[in-house]
C-alpha cells in the first residue's frame, strides 16, 4: 500500500476512500431513513397558539382634527440645528492657517442681502439681521413653501 520512500499512492487513497463510503454509506442511509420513518410514525404536535391580539396600534386615516394634532405631537419635540448663514466663500488651507485675530475674511454675501435660515441644512427661509437688548437675532422676511423645498431637495 505504502510507495518507495513511505508516501502512500494516490490510488491507495482513491481505494481507502471507496471503502470508507461503502462502509458508512449504506449506515448513514439507513440511519436516515429510520429517523425519517420515526418521525413520520410520531403524532403531529399540537401547533402552537397564534397571537390574536395585535401587536402594534392600527393606524387609520382620521377626519378630524384631533388626529392631526396627535401625530404631530409626536415629532414636537425633535431637536433640530437652525442655522442663519451670513454668507459662504472658498479659502486655501494655507490662507486659513494664516487668519488670526483681527483678520477679515471675505464673503458672497452682501451687505443688506437677506439672510439664509437653514433648518438642518435644509433652506426654510430668509431674513434680516437685527440687534436685540444687545444680542443678534433675525427678522423673517421671506418663507420658503414646502412645495419649493421640496423641489430643491429634488436637484
Amino acid at each position: 500500500m505504502a510507495e518507495e520512500g513511505g508516501q502512500v499512492g494516490e490510488d491507495d487513497w482513491a481505494a481507502a476512500m471507496s471503502e470508507q463510503g461503502e462502509a458508512t454509506g449504506a449506515s448513514a442511509e439507513d440511519d436516515w431513513a429510520a429517523a425519517m420513518a420515526e418521525q413520520g410514525d410520531a403524532e403531529p404536535a399540537a401547533q402552537p397558539q397564534v397571537a390574536t391580539t395585535p401587536v402594534f396600534e392600527q393606524f387609520a386615516a382620521t377626519t378630524g382634527q384631533t388626529g392631526v394634532v396627535n401625530n404631530l405631537d409626536m415629532i414636537l419635540d425633535i431637536p433640530v440645528n437652525l442655522t442663519v448663514e451670513l454668507g459662504r466663500t472658498k479659502i486655501a488651507i494655507r490662507s486659513l492657517l494664516q487668519l488670526a485675530q483681527g483678520s477679515v475674511v471675505e464673503l458672497d454675501g452682501l451687505a443688506g442681502e437677506p439672510m439664509n435660515v437653514l433648518v438642518n441644512g435644509c433652506l426654510i427661509a430668509q431674513g434680516e439681521v437685527v440687534v436685540v437688548n444687545d444680542k443678534f437675532g433675525i427678522r423673517l422676511t421671506d418663507i420658503i413653501s414646502p412645495a419649493e423645498r421640496i423641489r430643491k431637495l429634488n436637484r
